[in-house]
C-alpha cells in the first residue's frame, strides 16, 4: 500500500467520529449519515483505486471473472476456480468493465454502492428509536471501509440482500397481525428472493436460512421464501448458457464449488496458532474444524432461538468467526450491520479490535516484500486469538430469552456502555 498513513487517518477518523457520535447521544438525519458515509468511501476510492499495490483475490480473481462474462466464457473456467461462486457478481463487473473505466474503480463500484444502501437499510434494522444512530455507526465503521473499499470483497453485496431480507421479513409478520394475508404472503417470496440473491453474492448466508424463515408468520409463508430463495440461485446458474459457452457438466461444477470449503488453514484462531501462523492444506484438521463450527453454529441457533431475531443472527455469526477454522479478514464485516442495529455492551470494543487486526494486515503487512510478508503474516495471524475474547463477550449474552416488540429497541443501559 502507497498511503499508509493516509488510509490509517481516514479509518481513525472514522471510528473516533462514531465514537463521538454515540458518546453525545448525537441523531444524526439520513442524509447525515450518507453525506459522511460515501465521503468517507470516496476519500478511500480515490487512494485505493490509484495505488500501485491491490489484493491479490481482486486482481486475480474477480478481475478475471468479470472479463470472462465479457468474453462469454464461463468465470470458473476462466479463472482455474479462482471464482468459485454463481455469476451473478461477475455480470456486476462486466457491466462495469464495459463502461472503460479502469478496473482499480470498476471493481469496487458494486461493493461501495452496496455498502452505502447498507447505511440507510441498517437504521431500518434497528428500528426508529436507535435508527439515527445506527445507520451513522455503520457509516463510519472501519470495517465496512476496508472491505468494501480496500479489499473490495463482495461481502457489502450479500449483506445488502439479506439485511433487505430481514426487514421484509419482519414487516410481513406485521402485514399477518393485521390479517392482511394476501400481501403477506408476496412480502414472504419477496423476503425470499432478497435471500437468494445474497446466497447469489456468497455462500456463506446459506446459514441464516433457518432464522429468516423463522420470521415469517406461517409455514405457508416459510415455504413461500424458501421456495424464492432457492430460485434465484437456481436462475443465475441456468443463464450462464444464454451468456457465455459452457456447458451443463460445468454448470453442475459451480453448483458443487458452492457447497465445498477449501481446507486451507491457518489464517485465524486456533488453526493459526496450530500451524504457526501459516497457511496450510489440511484436510484433516479443516473437517474436524467443521464439525466443530456446524455444531456450534445449531447450539448458538437454539441458545437464542427466543431472542430477538437480529440478536440471534449476531450470536450465530460471532460463534462462527470465534470456532471457524478457515478465515478471510472480510468475515469479519458479517456481524457488523447486526451489532450496529443492536449493540451490545463489548460490541464496541470487539468491532473496535476487529478493526486494528484487519488493518494491520491491509495496511501494515503489505509494506513489506513476499519474504517480509509471510515473516509477519505468522504473527498477525496468532494475534487474532487477542480478538477472540472480545468476539465472545459481544454476543448478547443478556437479551438471549427475550422477543422485543417489533419495533426494536436497545435499552439506554446497554447504549451508554457500547460508548
Amino acid at each position: 500500500m502507497d498511503h499508509p498513513y493516509f488510509t490509517t487517518f481516514v479509518l481513525v477518523a472514522g471510528l473516533v467520529t462514531a465514537v463521538v457520535a454515540q458518546w453525545r447521544g448525537w441523531r444524526p438525519s439520513l442524509r447525515t449519515a450518507l453525506v459522511v458515509g460515501i465521503g468517507l468511501r470516496l476519500i478511500l476510492l480515490i487512494s485505493a483505486s490509484a495505488d500501485s499495490w491491490q489484493p491479490v483475490d481482486f486482481a486475480e480473481g474477480f478481475k478475471p471473472a468479470g472479463l470472462a462474462i465479457l468474453h462469454h466464457q464461463d468465470p470458473v473456467l476462466a479463472t482455474q476456480g479462482s471464482w468459485h461462486f454463481l455469476p451473478m457478481i461477475p455480470y456486476f463487473y462486466a457491466l462495469a468493465l464495459a463502461t472503460g473505466l479502469p478496473w482499480e474503480i470498476a471493481g469496487r463500484l458494486c461493493t461501495i454502492i452496496a455498502d452505502v444502501v447498507l447505511i440507510a437499510l441498517v437504521g431500518k434494522l434497528a428500528g426508529r428509536k436507535y435508527e439515527p444512530m445506527a445507520r451513522f455507526q455503520y457509516a463510519c465503521n472501519p470495517i465496512a471501509l476496508l472491505i468494501a473499499v480496500i479489499h473490495a470483497q463482495v461481502e457489502p453485496v450479500a449483506l445488502v440482500f439479506l439485511v433487505g431480507a430481514y426487514i421484509v421479513a419482519r414487516s410481513t409478520r406485521a402485514l399477518e397481525d393485521s390479517s392482511f394475508r394476501g400481501p403477506g404472503a408476496m412480502k414472504a417470496a419477496w423476503a425470499g428472493a432478497l435471500f437468494g440473491f445474497a446466497l447469489s453474492a456468497k455462500s456463506w448466508p446459506i446459514i441464516l436460512l433457518p432464522v429468516l424463515l423463522a420470521m415469517l408468520p406461517t409455514w405457508r409463508q416459510r415455504l413461500y421464501g424458501l421456495c424464492a430463495a432457492g430460485a434465484v440461485p437456481v436462475f443465475f446458474l441456468v443463464t450462464l448458457p444464454l451468456v457465455v459457452d459452457t456447458s451443463w457438466a460445468n454448470m453442475l461444477n459451480v453448483a458443487r464449488y458452492l457447497g465445498e470449503v477449501r481446507p486451507i488453514i491457518g489464517e485465524w484462531g486456533w488453526t493459526a496458532v496450530m500451524t504457526g501462523g501459516d497457511w496450510q492444506l489440511a484436510a484433516t484438521a479443516a473437517k474436524i474444524g467443521q464439525v466443530v463450527l456446524y455444531s456450534t453454529i445449531l447450539l448458538v441457533m437454539w441458545l437464542w432461538w427466543r431472542s430477538d431475531r437480529i440478536d440471534q443472527t449476531s450470536a450465530i455469526l460471532l460463534a462462527f468467526m470465534v470456532v471457524t477454522p478457515r478465515m478471510g479478514a472480510q468475515y469479519l464485516l458479517w456481524f457488523v450491520p447486526f451489532l450496529c442495529a443492536r449493540p451490545t455492551r463489548w460490541s464496541r470494543p470487539a468491532m473496535t479490535l476487529g478493526a486494528i487486526w484487519a488493518g494491520l494486515g491491509y495496511i501494515y503487512l503489505t509494506q513489506f516484500d513476499d519474504n517480509g510478508w509471510w515473516k509477519n503474516h505468522e504473527w498477525w495471524a496468532i494475534s487474532s486469538v487477542a480478538v477472540i475474547p472480545f468476539l465472545v463477550l459481544a454476543m448478547p449474552w443478556s437479551r438471549r430469552v427475550s422477543r422485543p416488540a417489533k419495533d426494536v429497541t436497545v435499552p439506554e443501559t446497554e447504549l451508554v456502555s457500547a460508548t
